[in-house]
């Protein structure tokens, strides 16, 4: 077979066209490094965004209002370059908040006493007030206050006192929601930067949606908590024969556990613990819903706990049927120390006296609202004169952080380990235990879990 000839003109095989110049193996090389300036402003760009990132990374850990605005305080010295400053939250339906930044509560007294117009945080506050929702509100700045003709007299001799010469303020608006403002003071006339001023503000802008949200988190807790303890029994019953005691201690989100104590009819005696599952306010409105059912069940059928629980169990399928609870209740005679104890998926109570610490064993049941008929046998304890009977919930346990089987041997050890001298003394029985299961505190341990002990000592 005869090839074809080969063109003279290689520029035209495969559409290559030698007026094209070919590419350079690295184009990169080719480019021309940028300039000492440009790389000044490229290093200065990547650290103000580390130390950006870095502050507003320690801001968001914080957990609590208070700690927040520490935090914004000495973040913002450190960025403006000044030594002291206060920060002012403003409330809608109720008192405001002022929190300083080496500043004494007599010093911010003082300031307080200036016209608020009259100093760069007051005329912040001002101009957030007055501006239309969403717009945005400058900063405020005094850069030499005695050296202003028109300065205050008032604010001249607290600057004077306090002995800070001016003033950077920079305001704290979360969308529509405006919180206040913050300022830091200058012993000498000074300002900050175009970049210092650029980095505050980016930084007080985080700044302000996390105490936003924390301030939102604050408020619900501490509705539960107020909730709660208006749920939950203000004291305990005086009931002949017998010494009562409790302990209540509150997980961080708020959760649904609960106590209670009340006189029944012929002189006898009903004690509940029990817990809901979820936490925050709905968890506290459904305990209270179950509390104050079981309160109407034990007055009719006291005697009868496993008809107590039956009955609770069917409200709560009724009317939580995306809940679960766990329950114990004991019907007791202080005359004879008879307990009748029905439980619920619930930690058994614990006999504790002078010779013993034992648990008393319950039938092994599953939680309320989990199947679809509950009843499971009740069982008699009689502890005898100067035993206490010690009814807990779970949440004690998962506390300790152990697995389950380790925290009830824990729980059995603090309960043997009672001293003598605290055995008289119900109160003293739930301390000792608490200090020895959790010996860090019961706000130390990171857990989302409530805490209930309820004694009752037979005289």
């Amino acid at each position: 077979m005869t090839l074809p000839p080969v063109p003279t003109n290689a520029s035209n095989v495969a559409g290559i066209d030698t007026a094209v110049p070919a590419p350079s193996q690295n184009p990169e090389l080719d480019r021309p490094a940028p300039g000492p300036q440009l790389q000044d402003r490229l290093a200065g760009w990547v650290s103000d965004l580390t130390t950006l990132h870095e502050l507003t990374d320690r801001l968001v850990r914080t957990t609590s209002v208070a700690e927040a605005l520490d935090e914004v305080l000495r973040a913002g010295a450190a960025l403006v370059g000044a030594r002291r400053g206060m920060v002012v939250l403003e409330a809608a339906d109720g008192p405001g908040t002022t929190v300083g930044l080496g500043l004494s509560h007599g010093d911010l007294g003082r300031i307080e006493t200036v016209p608020r117009a009259a100093t760069a945080c007051g005329r912040v506050l001002d101009a957030l007030a007055a501006a239309p929702a969403g717009s945005a509100v400058p900063a405020g700045c005094q850069p030499d206050l005695f050296a202003d003709p028109h300065l205050d007299p008032r604010h001249r001799e607290v600057a004077t006192a306090l002995g800070y010469a001016a003033a950077y303020a920079v305001p704290l608006a979360a969308g529509d929601e405006r919180l206040g403002a913050v300022a830091w003071l200058y012993d000498e006339p000074a300002e900050p930067g175009e970049r210092a001023r650029h980095l505050t503000g980016l930084y007080c802008d985080a700044a302000a949606h996390h105490l936003a949200r924390t301030a939102a988190q604050d408020r619900a807790l501490d509705f539960a908590a107020a909730l709660r303890e208006e749920l939950l029994p203000s004291r305990l019953p005086r009931v002949s024969g017998v010494q009562l005691a409790a302990r209540h201690r509150t997980g961080p989100r708020g959760g649904g556990d609960w106590y209670d104590a009340l006189p029944l009819p012929e002189g006898a005696l009903g004690l509940a613990v029990g817990s809901v599952t979820g936490s925050g306010p709905g968890a506290v409105a459904a305990m209270g819903r179950l509390r104050a059912s079981l309160r109407a069940y034990a007055v009719m059928e006291g005697e009868d706990p496993v008809a107590v629980l039956s009955d609770l169990e069917l409200l709560l399928r009724l009317t939580e049927p995306a809940r679960s609870a766990t329950a114990l209740f004991a019907y007791v005679e202080p005359g004879t120390r008879r307990c009748v104890v029905a439980g619920a998926g619930h930690v058994p109570p614990m006999i504790i006296g002078e010779r013993r610490a034992e648990f008393v064993e319950t039938t092994v049941s599953a939680p309320l609202g989990m199947l679809s008929c509950w009843e499971a046998p009740s069982v008699i304890a009689e502890p005898a004169s100067g035993e206490t009977l010690l009814l807990c919930t779970d949440g004690l346990l998962r506390r300790t952080g152990e697995p389950v089987d380790r925290a009830y041997a824990r729980l059995h050890t603090a309960a043997a380990s009672v001293p003598r001298a605290a055995r008289h003394d119900p109160g003293a029985v739930c301390d000792h235990i608490l200090r020895s299961l959790l010996p860090d505190g019961t706000d130390a341990v990171d857990s989302d879990e409530d805490v209930v002990l309820l004694a009752a000592r037979f005289r």
